[in-house]
């Protein structure tokens, strides 16, 4: 193994894998202050930027903007490539003009090359150049020295770029032995002194007192070789790292760069660590911290109430963001006192990225409003695969089921005691001595039989299949991967083994396509013996986890296809994991069906190929409430199928803390209850019948909800909506809502607020947005916005409110799985803003086959209450899809006065619908209706 020789034997008997996962974070993990390339990039001095750009070399051909930028002392070259893309974007590549070799650029993960649009030159003087994109209100002004960008949004300045002068560019080089060159990085004069200031000045850092760190200058900023604990990570390529600063004027708010537990708004990184985006194994990792976790999607959205902006940082490397806030001082003359002006604080926010390798490659989203960025990120990513209707039903998982007779027993369990759910999962002990793609010859004997039993129930088996191959010649997966040269290699060239569940093992390559068509191939029911089509996937450890290597993942100087460096694609491994997944899943069915794949580990464009979870969270309150921020960031850039863990996965929840996480559970994308080994059972009805009454009513409100889940996914997939939003989201310029995170919208009409700590009696709940009505949920009491009050709460339920204006499709009946329901009757909740309008939509297709996509089995309807009047219509004509359901009921809320009559106008003519009217809650009932669906007809309300 390339940089374990020092590490301990990961077979010798008696070692337990999970006592190493419980060692304390700071010694098993980095500080930012321990990252080589970080330190180096530190040594910048700000407003000092040695870079100039030559304007004279610009040119402007095929809607790209190239010029050469070079540092003044070390006379190295960069190009420059300023791009227009359609959608209001703007793309800036910096790369070395002519490098040594090819340096790493991310493939796969943009959706296509993006369309460009031109630049018009407004301006080409000697130390300024301004561009103007044809299709838009943005302008960006390159200045020559020092080099910085400057880019408007209708002649306001919006980004700043290099305007604290962090470009950084570690050109490649011959390593020290082969070049004359005594310059250690790519720095300026001053920082080169501060180099070697701080070499002689730097305490030793916390190593295995076997190792004796080299103390030369070439090696104390981790240059050509870098040490962490036992390791030793040497670099072939030497250093390579990229970074770039970026202003934001006008901004006091910056969302996204998940994963970390912590807070949704990020905050300033000036008195500690930087936000880090490198995918980790943190087994119960610490909340309110700025570590990365298991996956990295590097977007940055920012946020004031005239505008939205964001920052994509197209990089898979080890990847570093400092937050640093402040306010500028900006002049503005008083009216009729020209000589006379007034001083002003406008906040600003400067954002500084700092990446191992790679090149700098962003994407500029300009908005302006929030779902444009959300657009414009989804235009270069993709939007959310929608999933089958069965994954948004409830999971039920443990580490690990026993056996068939323990699937048996608790998959009856949820029928006696009258509790839907959808999914079975069975986790590393279902296979044969943790070999994927097998089972366990004495606890499922009879995987078929048991797949089955399922099946009548029409419920669905997920099985874990993580990355790593156990080393052994007997396993045909080992010996075909071996023998096709599809796994990751070390440094010397042979195949890397490190060590996880099996033992020593391999690491499939990802990265090469082959590989992922190979392994796509083994989810085939010919392959994949003793599996079902009801059989579906849950990729784990893949970002990827090491046990006894640095940081629990692979070494950086691993190798993959073609040649590129483990360091240099690190944040994507996980993303091919699932990719050639989800790929399997799809071809299995003959190209027919929708796959469904959970993966831990995750990068940009991940929402293309399933879902996500929040990873080994505990079982304590304090993870139940960051649940919701990791949540919401995750939603904000992309990945809108997101869940953790309910119950906790490490510990033993009391019952409050269960009941209360299931109430929240039900209110986020992905609802999954799942358990660490060694933990006590916990199925839903195990805490007694009162709390068992509570988590039966949780599961179901969540099935009746299902018509508006389906909805909002499908939106998510066709339009870039977000299913699970922040407050700042829907209320753009209510400033109140930019910070608040403990609740949230599902679509525009659910405002949820989940209790989210112990033994309270009320929780604060903001009611957002100017003359909002809000109706709650289940009582259908109206409450006015905008404002903040408590609300009272019981040990029942989580407060949930409609807001005015929407019309939200439910299911009147739930059944044992989301199968059981596909005849099942529709209400339709309606809730009258301040001027007695609603609108609202439902969509609906067969729930798991492909046929939407290009057969347009789909039914889109639209629902409107105007005049006293709800109609139906349809909402997107192409669709074909017939729905042999009834709508049943009509509750509309907020009707301020009884009617005298009430008709039902369709296609088979005109007849008298039964109601009741409550006066206290002007609510109006509307019963027996026998409406279908998805057709077109009229409810006149008289």
């Amino acid at each position: 193994m390339s940089s374990q020789e020092s590490a301990p034997n990961p077979t010798v008997q008696g070692e337990d894998p999970l006592e190493g996962l419980l060692l304390e974070h700071k010694s098993k993990f980095k500080t930012c202050s321990q990252i080589g390339f970080y330190r180096r990039q530190k040594l910048l001095h700000p407003d000092q930027s040695p870079y100039l750009a030559q304007l004279d070399t610009l040119k402007n051909e095929n809607g790209i903007v190239t010029l050469n930028i070079i540092h003044q002392e070390t006379k190295v070259p960069l190009q420059l490539q300023v791009i227009a893309v359609e959608g209001n974007i703007v793309r800036l590549k910096i790369n070395e003009l002519s490098p040594l070799k090819p340096r790493y650029e991310v493939p796969d993960v943009l959706v296509k090359e993006p369309t460009t649009e031109r630049f018009n030159i407004l301006l080409q003087e000697t130390e300024t150049v301004v561009l103007e994109h044809t299709n838009g209100t943005s302008k960006v002004h390159i200045h020559s020295q020092p080099f910085s960008i400057m880019v408007t949004q209708e002649d306001k300045e919006l980004f700043g770029i290099n305007s604290q002068g962090f470009l950084y560019f570690e050109h490649l080089r011959l390593p020290p032995e082969k070049s004359s060159s005594t310059r250690p990085f790519n720095c300026c004069s001053k920082c080169l002194f501060s180099f070697r200031t701080l070499s002689r000045m730097r305490e030793p850092a916390e190593t295995d007192t076997k190792v004796q760190p080299d103390k030369s200058e070439q090696d104390v900023f981790g240059l050509w070789k870098e040490e962490f604990g036992n390791f030793v990570d040497i670099k072939a390529h030497g250093p390579s790292s990229v970074g770039l600063d970026f202003t934001l004027y006008g901004f006091e708010n910056v969302y996204g760069l998940p994963e970390h537990a912590d807070i949704h708004c990020l905050k300033d990184t000036r008195e500690n660590e930087a936000y880090r985006l490198y995918n980790l194994d943190v087994f119960g990792y610490r909340v309110y911290d700025k570590m990365g976790t298991y996956g990295s999607v590097p977007l940055l959205l920012a946020h004031k109430p005239s505008n939205t902006c964001g920052i994509f940082w197209l990089n898979a490397s080890e990847t570093l963001v400092e937050i640093h806030s402040k306010a500028a001082l900006q002049s503005h003359s008083q009216s009729n006192s020209p000589d006379i002006q007034k001083q002003k604080a406008v906040p600003k926010m400067d954002i500084r990225w700092m990446s191992e390798s790679g090149i700098v490659d962003v994407f500029l989203l300009l908005g302006p409003m929030p779902q444009n960025v959300f657009n414009q990120y989804a235009q270069l990513t993709g939007t959310q695969i929608l999933p089958p209707l069965f994954s948004l039903g409830y999971h039920q998982c443990r580490w690990n089921y026993e056996d068939e007779a323990d699937v048996e027993a608790v998959d009856s369990g949820f029928d006696e005691h009258n509790i839907p759910y959808d999914v079975m999962w069975l986790d590393i002990e279902h296979t044969d001595g943790k070999r994927y793609f097998t089972w366990d010859p004495d606890k499922f004997p009879d995987p078929v039989k048991m797949q089955k039993k399922l099946q009548e129930k029409r419920r669905k088996l997920v099985v874990i299949s993580d990355p790593h191959i156990k080393v052994d010649p007997n396993y045909t997966l080992y010996a075909e991967a071996k023998k096709r040269g599809y796994f990751v290699k070390d440094r010397k060239k042979q195949n890397f083994e490190g060590s996880c569940w099996p033992g020593v093992s391999s690491y499939i390559d990802f990265t090469n396509p082959a590989a992922r068509e190979w392994y796509s191939s083994q989810f085939s029911l010919d392959k994949y013996k003793n599996a079902t089509d009801i059989l579906f996937v849950w990729n784990d450890m893949n970002e990827p986890s090491v046990f006894y290597a640095p940081e629990m993942t692979m070494p950086k100087d691993a190798v993959h296809h073609q040649g590129w460096e483990h360091r240099d694609l690190h944040n994507l491994y996980g993303f091919y994991q699932q990719m050639s997944t989800s790929e399997g899943l799809i071809q299995r069915s003959g190209g027919k069906e929708r796959p469904f794949v959970l993966t831990r580990s995750f990068f940009a464009g991940s929402q293309r190929y399933g879902a996500v979870w929040t990873g080994d969270n505990k079982a304590e309150w304090e993870y139940l409430k960051i649940s919701v921020p990791m949540l919401l960031s995750l939603s904000v850039t992309g990945i809108a199928f997101c869940g953790a863990d309910v119950g906790g996965f490490v510990g033993d929840p009391d019952p409050e803390l269960f009941v209360r996480w299931y109430q929240a559970g039900s209110f986020q994308p992905f609802f999954r209850g799942h358990a660490m080994q060694g933990t006590k059972r916990r199925e839903p009805w195990l805490f007694g019948e009162e709390n068992t009454l509570l988590i039966r009513k949780a599961i179901k409100e969540r099935y009746t909800l299902l018509p508006y889940w389906y909805l909002l996914f499908y939106k998510a997939y066709r339009t870039a909506e977000l299913v699970m939003r922040p407050l700042w989201v829907e209320f753009s310029k209510y400033e109140d809502a930019f910070t608040w995170e403990s609740q949230y919208m599902l679509g525009n009409a659910l405002l949820v607020a989940p209790v989210l700590d112990s033994g309270v009696k009320s929780i604060d709940v903001l009611f957002p947005g100017t003359e909002e009505y809000w109706y709650d949920f289940r009582k259908y009491t109206l409450v006015k916005g905008p404002h903040r009050q408590k609300v009272a709460v019981t040990l029942e339920e989580i407060p949930v409110f409609q807001r005015g204006g929407s019309i939200i499709p439910m299911r009147t009946t739930v059944g044992k799985s989301t199968a059981w329901m596909a005849s099942s009757p529709y209400e339709l909740h309606v809730a009258l803003d301040r001027k007695g309008l609603a609108v609202g939509e439902l969509y609906v297709d067969d729930g798991y086959s492909l046929q939407y996509l290009h057969e347009h089995m789909y039914s889109h309807r639209r629902f409107t209450f105007s005049e006293n009047v709800l109609r139906s219509s349809s909402a997107d004509k192409k669709g074909c899809y017939i729905v042999d359901c009834i709508l049943e009921k009509v509750y509309i809320i907020g009707l301020k006065k009884s009617p005298s009559k009430v008709t039902a106008h369709c296609s088979g003519g005109k007849k008298m619908v039964e109601f009741t009217y409550n006066n206290q809650l002007c609510l109006l009932s509307l019963e027996n209706l026998s409406l279908q669906v998805c057709a077109d007809w009229e409810i006149h309300i008289v």
